[in-house]
């Protein structure tokens, strides 16, 4: 599928499952009507397409996400893989990097899950917090594997932000090319020498965990940001809200989608970041990477 002229949102769950290993009701996202009215609101502002990056074992569920997006005109782009440690479903341990690398071509090649919606990304592949899980190693160099294959886009969860470089390193050493690679969750580091690494590795970085103030200020995003503009890397950013539970919605008091165009971007030109920057950022990079 190809990407719509408009605002992208670079990592998002239209729906999603994690409340079994979470034992939390509130991370099985599956309120269908208020992504519908959310997702209308989007379009109405200029968000044309959603990069879904819910894959095996998260509770993807292909049917629901082709309803939404008859529902609301939005270009959502699936994604293929496998996440971390502990929500990885038994294949992952039974099988080899190989037999895993070629489920995600199978599903990039020929459809997801039986349908006729093909896998744009590989993602969210993740690494745990401070360490690389032997799983995860796996799941990793399967990716890798399937990218080399297919040349799509492969997405990372790092914990917190952690292991960026890592995930670099593991991912080039069986053939990534690491431009069409996004590190996402870096935002939750604060540490703007270390994502400036990541970027002069040649990764993409995603400040995608934008509102969670619970995690990190919105101010250092921020002023992370304004680093990375006033360096002139801009062209190396992406931006999206990861929304992974219910009450992240409007309608249960959460910040809901739409935060990074109504609140999160006016902030930025407040603090002196430019238009054009913001619309590399939020428009023209995703279009680079997946082609």
């Amino acid at each position: 599928m190809k990407l719509v002229e408009g605002i992208t949102y670079s990592h998002e769950h239209v729906t999603l499952d994690l409340s079994g290993v979470k034992q939390n009701d509130d991370c099985n996202l599956n309120v269908f009507d208020e992504t519908v009215e959310e997702f209308k609101d989007l379009y109405k502002k200029g968000v044309r397409n959603i990069i879904e990056v819910t894959n095996r074992g998260m509770g993807r569920d292909i049917e629901y996400i082709k309803s939404v997006a008859k529902e609301t005109n939005m270009n959502i782009l699936c994604s293929t893989g496998y996440y971390k440690v502990p929500f990885f479903p038994k294949e992952v341990y039974d099988l080899s990097a190989k037999e895993l690398s070629k489920i995600m071509i199978d599903e990039i090649l020929n459809g997801i899950d039986g349908s006729d919606i093909k896998a744009d990304i590989i993602g969210e592949i993740g690494t745990s917090n401070n360490i690389i899980e032997e799983a995860e190693k796996k799941v990793f160099i399967a990716g890798a594997l399937a990218h080399v294959e297919t040349g799509k886009t492969i997405i990372t969860h790092t914990t917190l932000g952690t292991l960026g470089l890592e995930q670099i390193e593991l991912l080039k050493s069986y053939g990534m090319d690491i431009e069409k690679l996004i590190i996402s969750h870096v935002d939750l580091t604060g540490d703007i020498d270390y994502i400036l690494r990541l970027i002069d590795k040649g990764a993409n970085v995603a400040f995608d965990t934008i509102g969670k103030e619970n995690y990190k200020p919105d101010g250092v995003r921020i002023d992370m940001l304004k680093e990375i503009c006033k360096r002139g890397l801009s062209d190396k950013v992406l931006m999206s809200m990861d929304i992974t539970r219910k009450s992240n919605l409007k309608g249960r008091g959460g910040i809901g989608y739409s935060y990074l165009l109504d609140n999160f971007i006016p902030r930025l030109l407040d603090s002196g970041i430019s238009e054009n920057h913001i619309k590399t950022i939020t428009e023209k990079n995703i279009v680079r990477i997946l082609n």
